[in-house]
């Protein structure tokens, strides 16, 4: 999305006018309250985990640099400056960083190279966090030179080198954490109380119900005009669109279900903008026998099993019906704000007639004529494990379930409370497990959860396929080389670890009386400190600025 800078013109007004002037200028300041689905409680970078912790993070915390507009995670010159404000390469495998000398901690401490070398060595350490150091495995080193030059050194050349170096990690106030034992850094009180250089500080939190920010009125990018930023804490998806229909709330993003949205068109103090998410929903299979990774699965192992059930599956008609416009239907683990997206092969074909076929190639027929299938005495019985508070999940599922009936495959509906629903998916206690994930804006990404080398991290369903893995790395490698990443795809494809399902397109409810919005797609609110309140149309709450 466009960047709106601060007008050096305004800036110079604000200088030069008479205090009447100035207080007037101020009048565009204000309030935000944006409703959310789960509570913010680790807003850390590299522990923030689920997406609402990184909204927040990327409001408290900044990058080195994050990508331009185009999000090309491969062009550097289209990289934005944040903490650094310009890099150089020296050779091939070497980026040099020199930061801003502007920037600083929220307690006032300069941001150093220090503490981006700190927190990239925390994030590479693999004792710490497997999937950091999986995704910064290519960093060979990182050291300072002075107070405000950092120097990258990688093990190969490669397009996403600057990408790598600036996105997966935002530096940590090594002064605050560096006595912190690096396993230990969640528990901390730094957590419960996080200092950071964004434009916003960390204000109150009402564990469960809200999450306030002020703004770092000395931000050195330029002061937020939205001065407070209140994260509400609301699980219902109707007491959700309630606050934001009366006015207690101003923002709602993923607004469930979408037949909802003609009544948020219907108020004239709200707005629905949209923006290509990263984000993707799937049946991921559990290829290991569910609680017992030293065993195969005794159904799912089998990749004609997978596959009959992908084929039973038509995603297109379910898609559209939950979400009518604002989805399309994923043929691979890529969102709709992903460049590989339209390129990607399709996946199987909606045809329960070759699904029953091959089911029946496989021995598992219904010979007790009860209407499911069975292979020598065991029944085509498989558990769907789902979060009961994802609206749209539970939506899908029982569509999933009759279409699987008809070819005689019985799906049993397990709704979990979301922390359980998390912990047996990474525990492997599921047969298909119904995930979302909010993916990284590159499809290089995909070695997070796809991957051999992902299988003590994020890889829960036990995915391996080293044909694949050795054509993700050559993609990788190449970058923007479609037909490369199309050879990747079409072994994932094939061997069907998942049901690749749907990429929402996010429709975000926002009142009408901010001005400058921009929503960023691979971080919805980065943007906030730029927006605006229309002075006219000014409500009570955005005079509690600083109180």
């Amino acid at each position: 999305m466009d960047l709106v800078p601060v007008s050096t013109r305004l800036v110079s007004l604000l200088l030069l006018a008479a205090p009447a002037a100035a207080a007037q200028t101020l009048r565009d300041h204000g309030t935000i309250v944006i409703v959310m689905g789960a509570e913010p409680n680790t807003p850390i970078p590299t522990l923030a985990g689920f997406k609402q912790n990184q909204d927040v993070a990327d409001l408290l915390f900044l990058r080195l640099a994050h990508p331009g507009r185009a999000l090309n995670t491969a062009v550097e010159k289209e990289f934005v400056p944040e903490l650094a404000r310009s890099w150089q390469r020296r050779d091939p495998l070497t980026l040099v960083f020199e930061l801003d000398s502007r920037a600083h901690w929220h307690d006032g401490h300069p941001v150093t190279a220090r503490d981006v070398v700190w927190s990239i060595d925390r994030a590479r350490d693999s004792t710490v966090n497997a999937q950091y150091a999986l995704l910064l495995r290519q960093i060979a080193s990182v050291t300072a030179e002075g107070d405000r030059r950092v120097v990258f050194r990688f093990r190969r050349a490669y397009p996403e080198q600057l990408y790598d170096a600036t996105w997966h990690v935002q530096p940590l106030p090594a002064h605050l954490v560096d006595t912190v034992p690096r396993t230990g850094l969640a528990g901390s009180a730094f957590v419960r109380q996080p200092i950071g250089n964004g434009p916003y500080r960390f204000g109150r939190r009402d564990p469960g119900r809200q999450l306030e920010l002020v703004a770092d009125t000395g931000f050195f990018l330029g002061r937020p005009r939205l001065e407070r930023v209140v994260f509400l804490v609301v699980r219902e998806a109707e007491a959700q669109l309630n606050l934001v229909l009366d006015g207690t709330a101003d923002a709602l993003e993923a607004i469930t279900p979408v037949s909802n949205i003609p009544r948020i068109t219907a108020n004239p103090a709200l707005r629905i903008a949209t923006v290509p998410s990263f984000s993707v929903g799937y049946l991921l299979f559990n290829l290991r026998a569910a609680g017992d990774r030293s065993k195969p699965h005794p159904i799912l192992a089998d990749p004609d099993v997978r596959l009959a059930i992908a084929m039973a599956i038509d995603r297109e008609r379910i898609v559209r019906a939950t979400f009518g416009p604002y989805a399309a239907t994923a043929e691979a683990p890529l969102g709709q704000g992903h460049w590989l997206r339209r390129e990607a092969p399709h996946g199987a074909r909606y045809d329960p007639a070759a699904a029953r076929a091959l089911l029946e190639r496989k021995g598992w027929v219904d010979r007790d004529g009860d209407g499911y299938r069975e292979r020598a005495g065991v029944p085509l019985l498989l558990r769907l494990s789902l979060p009961g508070t994802s609206a749209v999940r539970v939506t899908l599922a029982a569509q999933i379930q009759e279409m699987l009936r008809q070819v005689g495959i019985r799906l049993e509906l397990v709704r979990l409370e979301g922390p359980v629903w998390f912990e047996r998916r990474n525990r492997g206690e599921f047969d298909i497990d119904f995930s979302s994930a909010t993916l990284d804006p590159t499809p290089s990404g995909m070695v997070q959860s796809w991957s051999c080398a992902g299988l003590s991290g994020a890889n829960v369903g036990q995915y391996c396929n080293p044909v694949f893995d050795s054509l993700l790395t050559t993609a990788i490698a190449l970058g923007e080389v479609t037909a490369r990443w199309q050879a990747a795809l079409r072994v994932l494809q094939t061997d069907a670890p998942a049901v690749f399902l749907y990429s929402p397109l996010n429709a975000v409810a926002v009142h009408t009386r901010y001005r400058d919005v921009t929503l960023r797609p691979e971080s919805l609110w980065a943007d906030l400190w730029r927006w605006s309140v229309e002075p006219t149309r000014r409500l009570p709450r955005d005079d509690l600025v600083g109180r």
